[in-house]
């Protein structure tokens, strides 16, 4: 595989980012539809405007993203075809270079990703009803921490 190269979104590149996400999301018969394709859109587009968001390229061409606000991480989305190739282990690396500590909510359905964060050291603290959440469905609080060098 190629190398992944991983670089700030720009804004032009919400329409395809906004694409791999309703890809992702769909694959998740669990999942209600949350947005339109233009809300969508618009979402990722402000978050790329407030500089929240890195996209991974993988031969030139936009596979994903994570949307890191901080130390909490609001998005993590790869094509589907492409799991379980390390591209979203890169992503997630490039997170944590900087990071002392992160955090993310996962809905409890969705068990690849529960993997994938225990994988990458995250801890889950809590869970709850999923009342909080815009879909309504129980979630996952994961926690990540750099370990003492």
């Amino acid at each position: 595989m190629t190398a992944v190269l991983i670089r700030p979104a720009h804004a032009l590149d919400a329409g395809k980012l906004a694409d791999i996400l309703a890809v992702g999301n769909a694959q998740f018969d669990w999942l209600p539809p949350l947005f339109t394709s233009a809300e969508e859109i618009n979402i990722i587009g402000d978050m790329i405007d407030a500089g929240w968001v890195r996209a991974a390229y993988l031969d030139g061409m936009i596979v994903g993203f994570i949307a890191r606000k901080g130390t909490e991480i609001h998005a993590l989305c790869l094509a589907p075809h492409l799991q379980g190739q390390g591209i979203g282990r890169t992503m997630m690396r490039d997170a944590q270079r900087n990071a002392k500590k992160l955090g993310l909510w996962s809905y409890q359905a969705n068990t690849h990703a529960s993997q994938f964060y225990e994988k990458a050291g995250f801890i889950e603290v809590t869970r709850t009803d999923g009342s909080g959440n815009e879909a309504r469905l129980p979630d996952i609080r994961y926690e990540w921490y750099r370990e003492a060098e």
